[in-house]
């Protein structure tokens, strides 16, 4: 509680020693109140005109052509051109077109121009409802909605012609890519055609260099292996004609166990022995197997037909199957000679084939690789350029979508009116501020030079300053005039206040019944 008091007592010290000095008050208060009023008054009245538009990026058109053509997010689109319409290009058009440049005559002024203008022109957006606000202060009502007009239209025409202009420029990007590839595309090709005509005669028709070999050394061993098969039917055949009796066509082994040789046994053995060596290899559900097998069935089940034959014919009539049998034999050791003449044709062609790929073996493996290398070119100017085809026809689609249905509506919800008041400036708020700054800084003053200059109002005060004890205070001798003359500066400074304040509540009443005091006295 002690301490309390003792701040009370020193801040009515500090509001006494300022009294002393109010004198400072005053001087501050007519020096700043009537000069800041005066400034206050004869600023220009500011006309504020404000434009409200809504940005409806909703389109039929964009669920339908989803996948189909080229497609915007018009949000971002919106976002950019907001963020871009007080670029200098753009206030400098808006300056131009609201004719605010008539009032300059340089070059310097129209940049000061455009900077004020720039920092003046307000445009805020409501949030995620894509409603932009735009406004703009001017002395003059009709320029103020004419550069609002001019702000509104720019920005609703940038935005819809720059989503042509991108447009248009992506088609003839694609156009120009497209026409580049489609000449690379015509290199690469006759590049391809000339090469293939000059290593037509070394190059393999289908397949690499190794598969034309390997598949040329199959058909070889295929061809070889059917040579031994035929020359081994043949040389059965002839043993049979050369072995056959003059009574009969059969021969007996043994005599014991007298057994009958026919013409097709030679030929059943060696099928016999084949399908052992495919039995080897391959299953039984092999196409080979399942062919020779059936060749034997038929080749046994001949053998059985002349055997059954044989044993049915009368003895005076053996000589003419014996005939007929030697002509069969004869005929087939024939027809298989002139096979195994044609297969040996076939094995030397195919032995001259591979020869001559084996004498290109250094040659063509590195004229692969130059092919391979001119088909991976052209796939791929190939790929690309179908790839910008199909582009172009996307942004085709797009451009005739824009055409028919804008991705963007621009729906003016209030229109930039004419200013009929004035919004500004805010006379009230800058007359209080001056008369804060006046009078506040005739107490700052007051009291800085009452602290560096101390006055005593207080005995206790002399006592906190001295260790000698207070026994007492003394009176003023001339106290009644001494009181009339601080009635006289009390008079005085509740004048001066009262004009201050009569200023200041003058000045009030004007603004808020928007009379202009200055045109009036003028």
């Amino acid at each position: 509680m002690q301490d309390l008091q003792q701040t009370l007592n020193q801040i009515l010290d500090y509001i006494k020693g300022i009294w002393i000095k109010k004198r400072y008050v005053m001087i501050c208060s007519w020096l700043i109140c009537p000069i800041g009023f005066a400034y206050v008054a004869t600023l220009p009245d500011q006309f504020a005109s404000k434009a409200t538009v809504f940005v409806d990026t909703r389109s039929v058109l964009q669920p339908l052509l989803r996948g189909l053509a080229i497609q915007t997010d018009a949000n971002q689109e919106i976002q950019m051109m907001a963020k871009t319409l007080l670029s200098r290009s753009n206030v400098e058009t808006i300056a131009r077109e609201s004719d605010l440049d008539i009032s300059v005559t340089s070059d310097a002024a129209f940049d000061n121009l455009v900077r004020k203008l720039a920092d003046q022109i307000e445009l805020s957006s409501t949030g995620r409802d894509n409603i932009f606000n735009i406004t703009y202060n001017n002395s003059n009502p009709v320029m103020a909605q004419r550069v609002v007009q001019e702000t509104l239209d720019l920005f609703v025409e940038g935005a819809l012609g720059n989503n042509r202009r991108d447009t248009d420029t992506a088609g003839r990007f694609l156009d120009e890519q497209i026409a580049e590839y489609e000449a690379r595309l015509s290199e690469a090709e006759q590049r391809l055609a000339d090469f293939k005509r000059q290593y037509s005669d070394i190059l393999p028709l289908s397949g690499s260099f190794y598969s034309s070999l390997q598949d040329l050394n199959s058909q070889l061993e295929l061809t070889q292996l059917e040579i031994k098969q035929t020359q081994q039917q043949a040389d059965s055949l002839r043993s049979q004609l050369s072995g056959n009796r003059g009574t009969d066509g059969f021969g007996v082994s043994n005599a014991d166990e007298p057994v009958l040789r026919t013409r097709y046994d030679e030929r059943i053995r060696g099928l016999e022995e084949e399908l052992d060596r495919l039995k080897l290899r391959f299953t039984e559900m092999h196409p080979d197997v399942i062919e020779t097998k059936a060749l034997l069935d038929s080749l046994e089940t001949a053998r059985q037909r002349e055997i059954d034959a044989f044993m049915n014919q009368e003895d005076g009539e053996s000589s003419q199957p014996l005939n007929e049998l030697n002509r069969e034999l004869k005929l087939e050791v024939s027809r298989l000679e002139s096979n195994i003449a044609s297969l040996r044709v076939k094995e030397q062609n195919l032995q001259g084939k591979i020869a001559e790929l084996e004498s290109k073996v250094d040659l063509i493996p590195q004229i692969e690789a130059e092919s391979t290398a001119l088909n991976r070119d052209y796939g791929i100017t190939k790929r690309k350029y179908e790839e910008l085809l199909s582009r172009r026809e996307s942004a085709d689609l797009s451009r005739r979508a824009d055409v028919s249905a804008e991705e963007m509506q621009f729906r003016i919800i209030e229109p930039p009116l004419l200013p009929t008041s004035p919004s500004g400036p805010n006379r009230a708020i800058m007359y209080t501020a001056v008369l804060i700054l006046g009078f506040g800084a005739g107490i700052g003053i007051a009291f800085l030079i009452s602290q560096l200059g101390p006055v005593l109002v207080r005995p206790k005060q002399l006592l906190q300053l001295t260790d000698y004890p207070i026994w007492g205070t003394v009176t003023h001798l001339d106290i009644v005039k001494i009181r009339k003359k601080n009635r006289t500066r009390v008079a005085v400074f509740a004048l001066s206040c009262g004009a201050i304040l009569a200023m200041y509540g003058v000045l009030m009443g004007a603004d808020i019944m928007n009379i202009d005091l200055v045109g009036g006295l003028i």
